[in-house]
């Protein structure tokens, strides 16, 4: 007998989507929209089995991005926006810290390419943890066990589900739970709103635990701004549903690497034509390119996603300018057009 499909939101929340009945699940497992998707063993042992064409290419390809100490970031008021590595960003907004997806260390299988900005210890003062999804390279355990020790005022925000795994790895960690189209409550003295909106991914942490964990983007609305984090998404009609309800985006953080072998990677990370598509789509006024240069994923060699969407940028295909910052740069975004 067939799992019965059902819905799931956060009754405690507002739901924006006029409507939206919830994330859909069948049985346990979210759904990716509408239908299960649903990663195969088989898959991977086909990537490990199959030649990559450009496995020379990359093997002499050691370009890491350039990074600068961002220490002093932490301890500062101003408005910034900061990439830490992958999907790691600091952005401040009225004074208000959020930190985006932080993995600080390194663990077996999830090397760093490249320096961090900063040590650890000074990753301080931190309002909000944002977590977009449960995959490792965008929850690391260790991070979250020393950020909540060091920003006893922290609170995350993150998806359904989510507070069982948090609260394994930092029991005291407030969390809130959001699906997708809802607005977290950051109580009425908050100087913008975040929303939880779609990605097209999936979960997996453990054997066992299969899309039991939702995955998804962030949107932070200011009184003049739009900023969007689209976390781990393959292409979808989900950037065109944003569009539809949000307008015009001022700054996207878009993901651009781990693309390749596309019979593995499609259904789980844009490529960088997909990527400049996607910031179209949304009309984003700015561009800040990230999930690549820090870890080894799959089978681009590590320059070719930012050296890629660099030359679309060049050929008038982006309809934003383009920000690819050092790893640790401080980007004044409210300067920005």
């Amino acid at each position: 007998m067939s799992a019965s499909a059902h819905y799931r939101r956060n009754e405690a929340l507002r739901t924006i989507r006029p409507g939206y009945a919830g994330n859909k699940l069948i049985g346990k497992e979210f759904c990716n929209g509408e239908a299960l998707f649903e990663p195969h063993f088989s898959t991977v042992l086909r990537w490990q089995l199959t030649a990559n064409p450009q496995k020379e290419e990359k093997k002499r390809d050691t370009w890491v991005p350039q990074v600068v100490p961002c220490a002093e970031a932490f301890f500062s008021t101003e408005d910034m926006l900061v990439w830490l590595g992958h999907a790691c960003f600091l952005l401040r907004v009225k004074g208000v810290s959020l930190l985006f997806d932080p993995v600080l260390f390194s663990s077996f299988g999830l090397r760093h390419r490249h320096a961090l900005p900063c040590r650890p210890e000074d990753v301080r003062n931190i309002d909000y943890l944002l977590l977009s999804h449960g995959h490792r390279d965008h929850l690391d355990e260790q991070s979250i066990k020393l950020l909540t020790q060091q920003n006893p005022q922290m609170r995350a925000l993150s998806s359904l589900r989510m507070a069982p795994l948090l609260r394994s790895m930092a029991p005291t960690l407030p969390v809130q739970e959001a699906g997708w189209w809802q607005q977290y409550d950051l109580g009425p003295a908050a100087p913008f709103e975040i929303y939880y909106l779609p990605a097209s991914h999936w979960h997996r942490r453990g054997v066992f635990d299969l899309n039991q964990v939702l995955w998804g983007s962030f949107l932070i609305k200011t009184e003049d701004r739009l900023i969007y984090f689209a976390g781990d998404t393959s292409y979808g009609d989900h950037f065109e549903h944003i569009e539809q309800t949000f307008g015009p985006l001022d700054i996207v953080l878009m993901p651009i690497g781990a693309y390749k072998p596309p019979f593995m990677m499609h259904m789980s990370h844009v490529n960088p034509h997909e990527a400049a598509k996607a910031a179209n789509i949304l009309r984003a006024g700015h561009v800040v390119p990230m999930h690549y240069g820090t870890f080894d994923l799959s089978d681009e060699p590590a320059s070719e996603p930012l050296r890629l969407l660099t030359e679309v940028a060049a050929g008038g295909l982006l309809r934003g300018a383009l920000h690819a910052p050092a790893v640790g740069e401080v980007l004044r975004w409210p300067q920005w057009e």
